[in-house]
C-alpha cells in the first residue's frame, strides 16, 4: 500500500467514465477550487448551508476544513467519505458516503455535487452508480438513503431514474428558508438489478478496519 497509515488514500472506484477516489491534501485543494460557479443550473442554493456563495478564498478554505474534519472525526462508529469525482483525471465534483454504526445497521447516506462545466453529460447518474457499487458490493450495505430539497430537480431525477423508492418527507431549512425534503431508499435487491460488471473497486480491504468492518462484502 502507498499509504499504510491512512489506506483510504488508496481507495478507488472506477467506471469506464469516471473514478471515485478518497482525496489527499493535493486533491482536496484542487477539488475546493472546482466548486466555484453555478452548481445548480440557476435554481439557487440546494444545500442546507449556502457555502457555494462564499467569496474566494473563504469558500475554498471552508471546503478544506470540511475535508480535514471528515478525516479527523472518522471512526468505526461514525464515518464520512467525501470521495472526489475524477473525469479524465480532473476533479469534477464530490460523491460522499456517511454512516453511523455501519457494522450493525448496514445503512449509508449519500450526498453529492458536480461542477457546472461537467453537468449535462450523465455523470451525476454514473457517480451515484459507482457509489452504490461501493456501498452494496464492497461494504455490504443493506440500504442506501438519499434525499434532496423539492427544488433540486436534477438530484431527484437521478434517484428516481435509478429506482429508489419513496421514503417520506420532512421540512428542513435551506439557508434561511424552510423547504420540503423528499427522501428516498434503495435496498440490496433493487441494487442487484442495477449492478454492472464494469465497475471496479480497488484497495478496499485495508480500509475496512477504519470503517468498523472485518472483510469486504464479497469475501469468503
Amino acid at each position: 500500500m502507498a499509504h499504510p497509515y491512512w489506506p483510504l488514500f488508496d481507495l478507488s472506484v472506477r467506471t469506464p467514465r469516471l473514478e471515485l477516489r478518497y482525496p489527499d491534501d493535493d486533491m482536496c485543494t484542487r477539488l475546493a477550487g472546482a466548486a466555484g460557479g453555478d452548481l445548480f443550473a440557476g435554481t439557487g442554493n440546494q444545500f442546507r448551508l449556502d457555502w457555494t456563495s462564499d467569496p474566494s478564498p473563504e469558500r475554498e478554505r471552508r471546503s478544506l476544513q470540511f475535508y480535514w474534519r471528515c478525516r479527523a472525526e472518522l471512526s468505526p462508529a461514525s464515518w464520512n467519505l467525501p470521495l472526489v469525482v475524477l473525469v479524465a483525471g480532473e476533479p469534477a465534483g464530490s460523491q460522499g458516503l456517511h454512516a453511523d454504526d455501519f457494522a450493525h445497521k448496514r445503512s449509508i447516506e449519500s450526498g453529492s455535487w458536480l461542477a457546472e462545466r461537467f453537468q449535462g453529460r450523465g455523470l451525476a447518474r454514473e457517480m451515484r452508480l459507482a457509489m452504490l457499487h461501493l456501498a452494496f458490493d464492497g461494504l455490504g450495505a443493506t440500504e442506501a438513503l438519499s434525499g434532496a430539497f423539492e427544488t433540486n430537480v436534477r438530484s431527484l431525477r437521478v434517484s428516481q431514474s435509478l429506482g429508489y423508492s419513496d421514503n417520506g418527507e420532512q421540512v428542513m431549512m435551506r439557508g434561511d428558508r424552510p423547504t420540503r425534503v423528499l427522501n428516498f431508499r434503495m435496498d440490496s435487491a433493487t441494487f442487484a438489478a442495477l449492478r454492472r460488471q464494469d465497475i471496479v473497486i480497488e484497495n478496499l480491504a485495508e480500509c475496512l478496519p477504519l470503517l468498523g468492518l472485518r472483510e469486504a462484502a464479497g469475501s469468503a
